[in-house]
């Protein structure tokens, strides 16, 4: 569920919803403002998937969390 297979598309597995999660992190932004933002989002679905796409940007370095805000990280 993580990575796409031949009966799961990309936008369904957890890096789609990390993706769609970049997507809407343009500025800082609390957690729960960024579920907000986040959760009309067919592919993101429910919160559990949110939290394991958040978990997956934190783990790769995509995102961090700066006094309690999530940042996205620049390269």
């Amino acid at each position: 569920m993580i990575l796409p297979t031949k009966h799961i598309s990309e936008n369904e597995t957890i890096l789609g919803v990390g993706a769609t999660i970049l997507q809407h992190l343009d500025s800082p932004i609390t957690v729960s403002g960024l579920w907000e933002r986040t959760k009309v989002e067919k592919n993101v679905g429910t919160f559990e998937r949110f939290v394991l796409a958040a978990d997956l940007l934190f783990i790769i370095g995509a995102i961090e969390l700066r006094d309690g805000l999530f940042v996205r990280v620049q390269s």
